[in-house]
């Protein structure tokens, strides 16, 4: 966790279109049985792994899924039904390699050559270092882990991919966007000047609810509505906003060295929303003084924000989603804007370079790092704005506060626990400090 692994990697790693390229290692080629097919295991089955599945699937390789896991069975035989319907030549999942269960992570990793992770965040640590212990190539969604244990943890075995020359890449997929990758080429080579302050944005109108049933327990429930408990999801600055906050932090280079902010429940407060905030707003200051602006909120009926834009001592560039980027000098003059024709699905082309560096044998995608940084940098947020206090990066990257349960089970409790009236514990700025941070 030092000074160099925080702010400097970057500049300490070659960079070319968003993605850390740490050698052109030749890597054993042979798959199964001797063949170029490239075996995958998909573990969680639900909408986000069904469509990484399909982007692997999509991806031009020689592929087949020949393993699924995840906690609920009609989640699996959801997705491997779905599969099965269109990719049925490249689906060689039988019965044998469905697993079912809280550990069914571990046998299907055993079946595969790359690994999918597209459980709930707050798995992700335990099923990396399970993947990366046994010799895969990982794609994991975004974010990495929900609490600072889990973020050492990833970036402890970052380092042990890094040493087996393993492939990760990490689904913040604006690092495999194309307008993203060229309008920040272009500031990192000096076309705007230094980056001196910046504003992200994810404001829309929140996700869905499952209703609560009789027979569920409290685990199955929290399991089923992972969005609204911070052990499964994050809180939304987390899940979600990581997005917008990791490009700030790709254009700066680096990483902030303390963040404050404010968050409440101003909209969502009912029982049906946990434990999380529906609204955060944090100021991220680097180590040269600038001070870039994150906002997100989930407000039903309001107006959606989902961008970026930085100012700098040259000129401004705006950023957004929707293949949009345009770049402006000192005096207001377009310099640069992005066509955006012909430009592929950044979901699918995460995959397309992955396994095109894995059939060729190439060691080439080191994510885990600024993936674990960026991760960290929404969850100092969400620790600023539950707290109510101005965090700095260097002591709470020591914190040992873990908000995981002590083992899993379905009749095991959470550490969120609902009141008589079905309402659950949440953050209040000044109390309890202690219990965040």
């Amino acid at each position: 966790m030092s000074h160099f692994n925080r702010r400097d990697f970057l500049k300490s790693t070659s960079i070319i279109a968003g993605s850390t390229i740490i050698a052109s290692s030749p890597l054993s080629s042979v798959f199964a049985a001797g063949t170029d097919v490239i075996r995958v295991a998909v573990i969680g089955c639900g909408g986000r792994g069904t469509g990484a599945a399909v982007d692997a699937l999509e991806s031009g390789q020689q592929i087949k899924i020949v393993a699924m896991a995840d906690a609920f069975k009609d989640n699996l035989d959801s997705a491997y039904t779905n599969l099965q319907k269109k990719y049925a030549d490249k689906m060689d999942v039988p019965d044998s390699r469905k697993y079912v269960g809280f550990d069914a992570y571990k046998a299907a990793i055993k079946d595969a050559d790359v690994v999918i992770l597209t459980t709930p965040p707050g798995f992700r640590p335990i099923h990396f270092e399970e993947a990366i212990k046994a010799g895969k190539h990982v794609f994991m969604e975004k974010p990495v882990a929900v609490d600072i244990p889990g973020i050492r943890k990833v970036l402890e075995v970052a380092a042990e991919a890094k040493r087996k020359k393993l492939n990760v890449v990490v689904g913040l997929q604006r690092r495999y966007q194309t307008n993203y990758r060229e309008a920040i080429k272009r500031i990192q080579d000096g076309a705007i000047g230094d980056v001196v302050a910046g504003q992200v944005y994810w404001n829309s109108g929140g996700v869905w609810v499952r209703p609560r049933k009789p027979e569920q327990t409290e685990m199955e429930y929290q399991m089923r509505n992972w969005y609204y408990f911070n052990w499964l999801c994050g809180d939304h600055i987390v899940e979600q906003h990581v997005h917008n906050i990791d490009v700030a932090n790709w254009v700066k280079g680096k990483y902030p060295i303390s963040i404050e902010g404010t968050g409440s429940r101003a909209h969502r407060t009912g029982k049906d929303y946990g434990e999380i905030y529906d609204n955060f707003a944090i100021e991220m200051t680097y180590d040269d003084g600038s001070v870039v602006y994150s906002q997100c909120r989930h407000f039903e009926g309001t107006h959606n924000r989902v961008e970026e834009a930085f100012q700098a001592t040259k000129g401004r560039v705006y950023l957004s989603a929707g293949n949009q980027a345009v770049l402006w000098d000192a005096n207001g003059k377009e310099i640069y804007r992005h066509d955006a024709k012909g430009n592929p699905n950044p979901y699918r082309q995460e995959h397309v370079e992955l396994f095109a560096a894995i059939a060729k044998g190439e060691y080439k995608f080191d994510n885990a790092e600024y993936g674990a940084y960026s991760t960290l940098t929404g969850i100092i947020g969400r620790l600023a704005c539950y707290t109510g206090t101005v965090i700095k990066w260097e002591k709470a990257i020591q914190s040992n506060i873990s908000i995981m349960p002590e083992h899993y089970a379905w009749d095991a409790l959470p550490r969120p626990l609902p009141d008589a009236d079905g309402l659950y514990p949440v953050a209040v700025p000044g109390i309890n400090t202690a219990l965040y941070i």
